[in-house]
């Protein structure tokens, strides 16, 4: 669902601090990571409320899908970074893994996954992948709407 702007809500969400948060790549951390980006979804709700529950509820998925990506893919430790825009969410995971995600069939009588990948760009109006230069791991940036 695409919206416009709202009235002033680009000089209300200056006053959210943009979020960083480094996780050590434990399962826990998927959870964690989901914790952090709910707390900042908060502080941004507070001056710029969500177009819709949907967003809030979109966001949260996709840093969970992309946190618990980190955890199966890339060992080590992987960083979160949330900040508004000036119509959504920018979300950044950085990982140690720099082989860009690649989309997987889904095999429900395996036990499932495969689906992750596939949910973040269906949720995002904008997704890249961005290996890092040294080949020490990548950026994963995603746009959402709030």
């Amino acid at each position: 669902m695409a919206t416009g702007p709202r009235s002033n809500d680009r000089l209300s969400t200056d006053m959210v601090d943009n979020l960083t948060a480094t996780f050590e790549g434990a399962l826990h951390d998927v959870t964690d990571a989901r914790f952090a980006a709910e707390d900042f979804l908060r502080a941004l709700a507070d001056v710029s409320p969500p177009a819709s529950p949907e967003c809030w509820n979109d966001i949260l998925l996709v840093v969970n899908e992309l946190a618990a990506n980190a955890v199966q893919y890339a060992p080590g430790p992987f960083e979160l970074r949330m900040r508004p825009t000036f119509d959504g969410v920018h979300v950044t995971l950085h990982d140690t893994n720099p082989t860009p995600p690649a989309p997987r069939p889904f095999h429900p009588n395996t036990g499932g996954g495969g689906i992750g990948w596939h949910l973040v760009h269906t949720l995002c109006h904008q997704v890249s992948v961005v290996p890092q230069a040294d080949g020490k791991g990548k950026d994963v940036h995603v746009f959402l709407p709030w």
